[in-house]
């Protein structure tokens, strides 16, 4: 198709656009470089010179070519310095405070020597305690650390009140020791309390009768009256006590004793006070109410509110041993710092206090022999007559036990003592074991395998020593031979 003149000379008249900026003037023609204005180039230059200078601040504080201008100092306010004064130096003798302070509880939680070092002031203090570490380490092997959730089993001389054991398991706890703690209750072991209260104040002895109805391990109110039945048991108190029968010590606190004697007993036998020990333990719970019926409760230990530390469990079987006095417990033998300079040593008669009468405490002594020997220990230490290490020794205990509030712990205690019937050796043992789920090991067991260790250990000892002291047989050939 062809085009026209018009449409040819339309098309012609419409010119580029790069030929109508050439035929423009040359002052509105398009300056294909573009101008700077001048606040950007200010802006530029005073960037670079604020670079510049940063450049030679961060310069001048690290390797420097040539000499700089130091910037002037900007004074900046500051706190005062407080000298602080070192921590003063363990001088001159301890008393059992200052040592109370020095030691605490999860220091003994897995102790396996008999020596300990603390710091103290800027230097060292060398404590050699009572503990025997063959007993001691002998006891923490034998712990059941799987069906327990609490362990703590305390050996004692029962005359001088040193510590030979003091080995313990927490499972909630691992760097704790229950050995010197207090929340545990105290069930039965309460009953020794009940017991001498009732002999010291009230009269009975161990040959005493006393009657109750219905079980022997449940406490109702019904079974807490005067009145004597067909179906009423009569029994010695030792039977009582040896069996743990509930409403027989219940009726005692009830009907004989009452609040304010079990009050006063249970602060005489060291509740709610703390024990004078090295290390601080909170101090065994006690509380009763105005309610009769709680008052047998507590009487027979059927409550969780009384709460025992092993320690003072310990220190109370002692006693029974002593005469009716509970000595004072020790741990350290004595403490030197790093110049061997002696800051505290145990005093060989240890303090103590009459917390029964004698009267009272070998009545508890014949009751603790009969719960060995006929009552609710009798299959722990089944045979021991028959033992090799056992046979020669008189052996005594009670035994407690009570579920937790949540019904997820079973606490099982075992106090007691072994000691030789015309020797000087006698120890007193105090165990607490929390059971969860299954059964381990029992505290009376324990008990047993610390009585039976320690004096085959004195028996070793001792044959070594007049093994050591007999006089050798004459060499052949000698004098002496030639005399024969």
């Amino acid at each position: 198709m062809g085009f026209s003149k018009k449409s040819v000379s339309r098309r012609n008249q419409h010119r580029s656009w790069r030929d109508y900026q050439a035929s423009l003037p040359k002052r509105y023609a398009r300056n294909p470089r573009p101008r700077l204005s001048r606040c950007f180039v200010l802006g530029v230059l005073l960037a670079l010179s604020l670079v510049c200078g940063l450049f030679g601040f961060i310069r001048s504080d690290g390797e420097q070519e040539g000499p700089v201008a130091a910037a002037p100092e900007v004074p900046t306010a500051t706190a005062p310095e407080i000298p602080t004064a070192p921590a003063p130096k363990v001088e001159g003798p301890l008393d059992k405070d200052q040592i109370r302070q020095l030691l605490d509880e999860r220091m003994f939680s897995h102790l396996t020597e008999k020596n300990l070092s603390v710091p103290a002031g800027g230097s060292i203090l060398h404590i050699e305690t009572t503990i025997d570490p063959d007993l001691q380490n002998y006891l923490l092997d034998t712990i059941d650390r799987k069906n327990s959730r609490h362990v703590g089993i305390v050996v004692m001389e029962a005359l001088s009140g040193r510590v030979l054991a003091l080995a313990g398991f927490d499972r909630i706890d691992a760097a704790g020791n229950p050995c010197l703690r207090s929340q545990f209750p105290a069930a039965s072991i309460f009953k020794i309390v009940t017991a001498a209260t009732a002999i010291d104040q009230c009269g009975y002895s161990a040959d005493s009768p006393m009657q109750f109805s219905g079980s022997k391990h449940t406490l109702y109110k019904r079974q807490l009256t005067e009145k004597v039945g067909r179906q009423s048991t009569t029994i010695p108190l030792s039977e009582a006590f040896a069996d743990s029968v509930n409403p027989v010590f219940g009726k005692l606190g009830e009907l004989r004793l009452g609040k304010p004697l079990l009050e006063q007993a249970a602060i005489a036998f060291g509740f709610n006070q703390p024990l004078d020990f090295e290390v601080s333990l909170p101090p065994s719970h006690f509380q009763i109410s105005d309610n009769p019926y709680n008052w047998a409760e507590v009487a027979s230990g059927f409550n969780r509110q009384t709460t025992l530390s092993p320690l003072h469990g310990a220190a109370l079987t002692a006693a029974v041993l002593n005469g009716g006095r509970m000595v004072t417990q020790t741990i350290v033998e004595c403490i030197s710092d790093d110049q061997g300079k002696i800051l505290y040593r145990r005093s060989p008669t240890q303090g103590s206090r009459q917390i029964m009468s004698a009267r009272a405490a070998t009545a508890l002594e014949q009751m603790m022999e009969n719960t060995i020997a006929s009552g609710t220990a009798r299959k722990t230490f089944r045979g021991h007559q028959k033992d090799k290490v056992l046979a020669g020794l008189r052996i005594g205990g009670k035994t407690g036990s009570i579920g937790s509030s949540s019904q997820d712990v079973r606490y099982d205690w075992f106090v007691g003592f072994a000691r030789e019937p015309r020797g000087q050796k006698q120890v007193v043992v105090a165990v607490m074991v929390g059971h969860e789920e299954f059964i381990g090991i029992r505290a009376g067991d324990y008990a047993r395998r610390a009585m039976t260790h320690y004096f085959a250990a004195q028996a070793s000892k001792a044959a070594s020593s007049a093994a050591s002291v007999a006089p050798s047989p004459p060499e052949s050939g000698s004098t002496s031979a030639r005399a024969l």
